[in-house]
This record gives structure tokens, sequence and C-alpha cells, in this order.
């Protein structure tokens, strides 16, 4: 009988070890997942930046394009 206890107590134990590594796969898993993700950011930051310099420049040909407008009206008038 002593035996059979022995064995249910290292059972256990066993559960307990493989449970605790269970868990540890599961956090290294959701953790490649936040990490994908960042890298998606990532790319996205430097999407948002590449558009932000072409806005700025596309103001900036707007604005020259008004003033030019804006002489040759004057020049017709």
């Amino acid at each position: 009988m002593a035996d059979n206890n022995y064995t249910e107590v290292l059972l256990e134990d066993i559960n307990d070890k493989f449970d605790a590594l269970i868990d540890g796969y599961k956090a290294v898993r959701d953790e490649i997942k936040t990490l994908a993700k960042q890298e998606d950011l990532e790319d996205v930051k430097r999407d948002v930046k590449t558009i932000k310099k072409v806005v700025t420049a596309t103001n900036e040909d707007l604005k020259n394009l008004d003033r030019r407008v804006t002489k040759l009206e004057k020049a017709v008038v």
C-alpha cells in the first residue's frame, strides 16, 4: 500500500510539472504573438512616416500652386 501512495504522489508531482510546462509554453506562445504584432507596428510606423513626408510635400506644392494662380489672376485683371 505504501508503494501505491508513493506512486500517486509521484504522478501528482509529474502532473504539476507538466501543468507548469504547459503554462510556460502558453506564455511563450502569447509573447511570440505579441512580438509579431510589434513587427507589424514597426511596418506601420515606417509607412506613416512615408505618408507624412508625401502629404507635407503635396501641401507645399499646393501652396506654391495657389501662389502662382493668385499671381496669374492678378495679372489678368
